[in-house]
């Protein structure tokens, strides 16, 4: 069991992001990672001095990237800590910074997450061991579910069409769902796409496996994300009063008994972790679906974020396929679903994706989302209690849900903030750092000269 007592509460006072792009070589990952951090401590008005440890998450990459990524901030001795929990990665890195300062193991925490991919669909890294998917894939052609392409789409368009076989949804719902992310990220110049679709041109699109085409899948992408995680005395003496979010419930689950013994390729996209996990954050913050209205979900595949809406809870079970036929999941719907464009269309760096949640939720409660932003949730909105949701799923398995809001003391307008510092609008404006950003929030105490010229 958890901890009965939670010590205090966390919050969120910066966020940084690069743009996720098509992967080309063309920067490499302690370039990405070193913009998203500059970001996010400019964003929170601190230098990386201040940074009690650090969290760093990716999939592809060898053992302490984290740290060469970061030393070139500073070599200031502190924990860094190197996460990989597949697409789940960035969440986990947040995950673990939030528990850090929660539980009063430090001040000011770093979550970091980057990756650098290659071209095309997901394979395994190496030819020599058992992959750890190997048993969900095993029972997936025990139950004559292999068909063609990528063995992730097979899992979740198989899961998709489960769905569909029992509940009455169709292939149409779910190209409805991507086709809606799409047109979202028209808005969102941090996005490797910003190509709208229709319903029908999502399904004329080329086939990925025989039910999802490539309008339905993600892409991979290089990119980073940062936030930085502070409890509430940090934040009133930086007077960060006027940026502050706070985690209001998170929880982290891994698979259940249900993934093998049900025989279900619903089962086999992980279904459960979300289930268990939203179950636990509503009951943490003593509220329902109901009272939440940006959400940024995990749909590596529009078949998944289906799934989603009932694993969720969003919807009655096998009753998912209602939300995108009343538009329940775009702007003037009950809820707003993936404004960023989600996964489909913004891209899928699998260390930075989870912590890419946080930063457009976050920019959402501040109201700094520009036309991506939901008018319901910003300070002074309609909605006295604004909550925003993200979900970030791996298979194998890990899954986190997040809630957020802004807290009690929150106060909208005061400056300086954070886009007074960032020099812009960073929640919906995109552009590169400059070495006289990094300088501003570089180590003054322990930053090598060798690593200034070489790293």
């Amino acid at each position: 069991m958890p901890p009965s007592t939670q010590t205090r509460k966390a919050y969120i006072v910066g966020v940084g992001q690069t743009a996720f792009e098509k992967p080309r070589n063309r920067v490499d990952y302690p370039e990405l990672a070193v913009e998203a951090a500059t970001k996010a401590l400019l964003d929170a008005g601190v230098n990386y001095d201040e940074i009690e440890q650090a969290f760093a998450g990716y999939v592809y990459g060898d053992s302490t990237c984290g740290q060469r990524a970061l030393y070139a901030l500073g070599l200031t001795k502190i924990p860094i800590l190197n996460v990989n929990n597949n697409c789940s990665t960035g969440s986990s890195a947040l995950w673990l910074a939030r528990q850090a300062v929660e539980y009063g193991i430090a001040d000011c925490v770093m979550a970091l997450g980057f990756e650098k991919m290659a071209p095309g669909s997901l394979s395994n890294a190496f030819s020599d061991r058992d992959p750890p998917l190997s048993k969900t894939v095993g029972l997936m052609a025990d139950m004559e579910k292999v068909t063609m392409g990528p063995f992730a789409a097979q899992i979740f368009g198989g899961g998709g069409q489960e769905y569909c076989e029992k509940y009455g949804a169709t292939w149409e719902d779910i190209a409805a769902i991507a086709a809606k992310s799409h047109t979202h990220s028209v808005n969102n110049p941090y996005a490797q796409f910003n190509v709208p679709y229709t319903t029908e041109e999502v399904l004329a699109d080329k086939k990925v496996t025989d039910k999802l085409t490539r309008a339905m899948c993600c892409p991979t992408s290089d990119g980073a994300s940062c936030a930085i995680v502070c409890s509430e005395d940090f934040v009133r003496r930086h007077r960060l009063e006027n940026q502050a979010i706070e985690i209001a419930a998170m929880a982290m689950a891994t698979d259940s008994p249900r993934l093998f013994e049900d025989r279900s390729m619903i089962e086999l996209t992980g279904a459960d972790m979300t289930r268990a996990c939203a179950k636990e954050v509503f009951a943490k913050a003593g509220i329902t679906p109901n009272d939440v209205q940006v959400i940024e979900l995990h749909d590596c595949f529009a078949a998944n974020e289906l799934l989603l809406y009932d694993a969720l809870g969003l919807s009655a079970p096998g009753k998912a396929h209602e939300i995108p036929r009343r538009r329940d999941n775009t702007y003037g719907g009950k809820w707003v679903i993936n404004p960023s464009g989600g996964l489909l269309s913004k891209g899928h760096p699998l260390g930075a994706s989870g912590l890419g949640v946080a930063f457009f939720l976050v920019n959402q409660l501040r109201g700094w989302a520009g036309p991506m932003q939901d008018p319901r949730v910003v300070p002074g909105g309609p909605v006295a209690k604004p909550y925003v949701l993200g979900h970030n799923l791996g298979l194998g398995g890990s899954c986190v849900v997040t809630l957020l809001r802004r807290p009690d003391f929150y106060q909208a307008g005061q400056k300086p903030d954070g886009q007074d510092r960032v020099g812009y609008s960073h929640g919906h404006v995109c552009k590169p750092v400059t070495t006289a950003d990094v300088d501003k929030v570089k180590s003054k105490k322990a930053f090598s000269k060798w690593a200034e010229a070489n790293l």
